[in-house]
Formats: C-alpha cells, sequence, structure tokens
C-alpha cells in the first residue's frame, strides 16, 4: 500500500494517552475537510487507541504504518 501524502503531520512520540488523542483532535480541528494528517505515535496502546478514537469522531485512517522509529497514523479530517 503507497503511503498517503500528507498535508500536515505531528510528533507525539512519548506523549501519554489520552493526550495523544487531545493533540491529534486540536491539529485535526485547524485543518480543512478531505486534508491529511500524519500523526507519529509509540507502538502499543497509543498505536490502538488514537486510529479508534479518530473513526470514533467520524475521521477516516487511511493507513497504519509501523516502523522502527513509531506508528505513522495518516488520517483523513471528516
Amino acid at each position: 500500500m503507497a503511503t498517503p501524502e500528507a498535508d500536515k503531520s505531528i510528533d507525539l512520540r512519548g506523549t501519554p494517552c489520552p493526550l495523544n488523542w487531545v493533540k491529534t483532535k486540536l491539529r485535526l480541528e485547524e485543518m480543512q475537510p478531505g486534508q491529511v494528517l500524519e500523526v507519529l505515535v509509540d507502538g502499543g496502546e497509543p498505536a490502538r487507541n488514537v486510529p479508534r478514537s479518530v473513526e470514533a469522531e467520524g475521521h477516516r485512517v487511511l493507513a497504519l504504518n509501523d516502523g522502527p522509529g513509531g506508528v505513522h497514523i495518516f488520517i483523513e479530517r471528516k
């Protein structure tokens, strides 16, 4: 799967739950519908909870790429 082109990005590695979701939500609110946000989080709980919260808010997770530096989540703003 190709990596989507991100309009904005935010690095939240080291940010605990639920603060990483709060910061993601605030950044999404600054964006226009259809724009893509790349969020970099730690594996484990953040990588599970942020996508779940994103979808609960009506946004769309386009890709979730797990790499050595963390998990890249690509979110399309609703």
